[in-house]
């Protein structure tokens, strides 16, 4: 084959040409004459550009393109632009060819994209120390074509398939970026299965103990589920069949992560799981059918089981805002096992698939979701609007606002409105209008008067009560959940501080004349490192709010017409100063002798750490450093709760650690056991725990409700294996039905 013959490698050629045609044959449906001519073009130019480069696992560099160009294609079902972008999408940042090149060759659109994907080349590279600033770059691009997003997300996922290659300390790195950010892109873009699988492939390398453990029980019963499923489906099947309903059944498992999530949510063991697969129920429709039949179905399934009433889930009536539709039910299966199950139609299917924005523009005859996609791009940019927050926040309101679940909530009139799980009666006035939140006093839900802070439920009807005389309060802050709420809210804050700045910077300058001293810049800063201000606004406005006494001014030494500061204040800032920006890179030299820091070896002396009391690491856990400012070395478990946000956010200061081989020091640890609550239950626990096991405990508490009881035990251990003992022996304990390590 042409396209490869500048690869000298025999076996490398084998490889590229079964790639290349397997992207060709994902797309043999819709391709044509010259659809098929420009790919084979970005393909060839793709090829030439990345001749000499390799992957980290040896492989030629090309296929990683390829790959992700047949993700695109095949499993998110764009079209021949994004296959090309696909194919492009490294050439720019990493080799000779240009934009210029790209525009020549392919046009606008596909050049566009290509920058696109250029900006955003690195923002999660384990390298970028400014990670939540470069976030919002992916964001701004993804308003303007979110085949960017798509096609970054394909990247990503290939990237995960292939991480094996990767030290260890990159793939945490790597894998908890995909879990915080990519995965909840990919969920609110309806690409459900990518999203299942990012879950799954972070966990792999954030949680491999656990990960291989759910996976070999899934494993195991298999055969076992298959038979289940198989004698759930028969009579449903036949019944459907016989009413002329085209329907395809199967069951489906549920994602590792998904049943790990489940298991600590609610402190159950894997065999206590029931939803470990679902039932989906997939019926060839004309679309206007669809949701007779999708309900005609829901009505003969019930016939059979029994269902579960507070678990239905109607998104046929009421799509989710990513376009999601389907009908979700819980009945009650054969040997009294909860069986979900899912009711769509195959339009539906496809939907749920490849998502909604594969549908979005870019595939003829597919625009009745138009309005959604435009809809939830309207919130990215409305979250893009508030320029001034800073980067964690922006990042943390993107997050909070368009990847939570959602509710529908009406006004008076009866229009639906679509807010995030948890929105208050003040978020839902901040939706309508920026003014009417910030006038609101109160609201009636259902037609009952409730606090600004009342908490909406699916299905409220709200009437908001405002008054011209109310201005917004500091609290709001701690129960508003939108972003819009929150940007507007603090946008009127500034304002009235702006307000009041202007009355403190009079104050000052007529101090300044008084002490012959004129407040430009510099003096103004060093104004603002003395009273230890945020900036110069704020210190206009402590002066206006009394909080900075402009009479201390007249003891500070003037020079010049210049203020100077006090020796001892001058000191004391270049000590914060070294705390704060040189401790770190005296970490790193440190590093630089040592491959990692080991933890109780002698390196320990060299470095102060300690260990973060957020998850109480002990001897055996799978642990990582993270440099703080203030106070060293923090040592974190990595199945600590702030573990992902700290490794995404801020990999820069994350360092290898690992520990040594004494077992002299005892670490405290939690255990969560629950069981029948009977007599004598507290004195085998510590039995076994004190007597038999010879571990010191520091704490327990027990709670019973209902013959059941669940109790909490602080323990001081030397490591995991003796601590994996212990619960073992717990287990053992007749009455105690599980036994779980604290997490936090």
């Amino acid at each position: 084959m042409s396209d490869v013959k500048t690869f000298s490698d025999e076996s490398d050629k084998k490889l590229i040409v079964k790639a290349y045609r397997d992207l060709l044959k994902g797309l043999r449906g819709n391709l044509d004459k010259s659809s098929r001519k420009q790919i084979r073009l970005s393909f060839e130019m793709a090829a030439e550009a990345h001749l000499d480069m390799r992957r980290k696992s040896g492989e030629p560099y090309i296929l990683h393109p390829l790959a992700v160009a047949k993700i695109v294609a095949e499993e998110i079902g764009l079209g021949t632009t994004a296959v090309i972008c696909a194919l492009l999408h490294d050439v720019v940042e990493d080799t000779e060819i240009t934009l210029g090149d790209i525009q020549r060759e392919f046009g606008n659109n596909v050049s566009k994209i290509v920058d696109g994907l250029t900006k955003i080349k690195g923002v999660f590279d384990v390298t970028s120390s400014e990670q939540a600033e470069n976030f919002r770059k992916i964001v701004l691009t993804m308003a303007e074509d979110i085949r960017v997003i798509l096609i970054k997300i394909a990247d990503r996922l290939h990237n995960m398939r292939t991480l094996e290659s990767m030290s260890r300390q990159k793939q945490m790195r790597i894998a908890s970026e995909t879990v915080y950010l990519y995965a909840p892109l990919a969920h609110r873009l309806g690409l459900y299965n990518i999203k299942s699988e990012l879950e799954d492939l972070s966990m792999k390398y954030l949680e491999p103990v656990t990960y291989r453990n759910i996976a070999k029980k899934l494993a195991e019963s298999k055969s076992k589920r298959t038979k289940y499923i198989n004698e759930f489906i028969k009579p449903i099947k036949e019944v459907l069949t016989d009413e002329g309903l085209n329907v395809n059944i199967y069951g489906r498992p549920k994602s590792i992560a998904s049943i790990w999530h489940k298991m600590k949510n609610k402190q159950i063991e894997f065999e206590d799981v029931y939803d470990l697969f679902a039932i989906r129920i997939v019926v060839d429709a004309p679309e206007d059918n669809e949701k007779t039949d999708c309900w005609k179905i829901y009505s003969m399934l019930t016939d059979f089981y029994t269902p579960s009433p507070d678990r239905l889930r109607d998104w046929i009536s009421t799509p989710k805002s990513n376009g999601y539709e389907a009908l979700h039910v819980t009945v009650m299966g054969p040997f009294g096992k909860w069986v979900e199950v899912q009711i769509r139609s195959k339009r539906m299917e496809e939907l749920a698939e490849k998502g909604l924005a594969a549908h979005w523009k870019y595939k003829e005859g597919n625009k009745n979701n138009d309005h959604l996609i435009e809809e939830w791009l309207a919130q990215v940019r409305e979250v893009l609007n508030s320029s001034e927050s800073n980067a964690l926040d922006f990042i943390n309101d993107f997050k909070l606002n368009l990847f939570s679940e959602e509710i529908y909530v009406f006004t008076p009139k009866g229009e639906a409105r679509t807010l995030p799980a948890k929105s208050t009666a003040l978020d839902f006035a901040f939706s309508i209008h920026s003014d009417l939140g910030l006038r609101c006093i109160g609201a009636k839900v259902n037609y009952r008067l409730v606090p600004l802070s009342y908490e909406l439920a699916n299905g409220d009807q709200v009437e908001i009560i405002t008054s011209n005389r109310q201005k917004p309060n500091e609290d709001w802050l701690n129960f508003v959940v939108t972003a819009k709420a929150k940007n507007r809210i603090k946008d009127a804050f500034k304002e009235e501080k702006r307000r009041r700045a202007e009355d403190g910077k009079e104050l000052l300058k007529k101090k300044g004349e008084q002490l012959e001293v004129v407040m430009n810049t510099d003096n103004l800063g060093i104004l603002v490192k003395y009273f230890k201000c945020f900036s110069v606004i704020d210190l206009h406005f402590q002066i206006a709010t009394g909080k900075i006494d402009l009479d201390l001014l007249d003891s500070l030494h003037i020079a010049g017409g210049k203020f100077e500061l006090p020796n001892l204040a001058k000191k004391k800032k270049a000590e914060e100063m070294i705390t704060d920006a040189q401790f770190e890179e005296n970490v790193r030299q440190e590093l630089k002798k040592n491959a990692e820091l080991v933890i109780f070896g002698e390196a320990s002396d060299k470095i102060a750490y300690s260990l973060a009391k957020c998850c109480n690491p002990i001897p055996g856990d799978d642990v990582f450093g993270y440099v703080t400012a203030t106070e060293g070395l923090k040592i974190h478990n990595t199945k600590c709760p702030n573990a992902v946000n700290l490794m995404s956010k801020h990999a820069h200061r994350i360092v290898k650690t690992k520990w040594s081989k004494s077992h002299e020091i005892a670490f405290l640890t939690g255990l969560q056991i629950t069981g029948i609550d009977e007599v004598g239950m507290i004195s085998k626990i510590t039995n076994v725990i004190s007597n038999q096991n010879n571990v010191n405990m520091r704490g327990i508490s027990i709670d019973s409700e209902d013959g059941i009881f669940r109790g909490e035990l602080m323990l001081f251990v030397n490591d995991t294996i003796q601590l994996e003992f212990l619960m073992d022996e717990l287990r053992r304990v007749e009455g105690i039905q599980s036994v779980t390590r604290l997490e936090h």
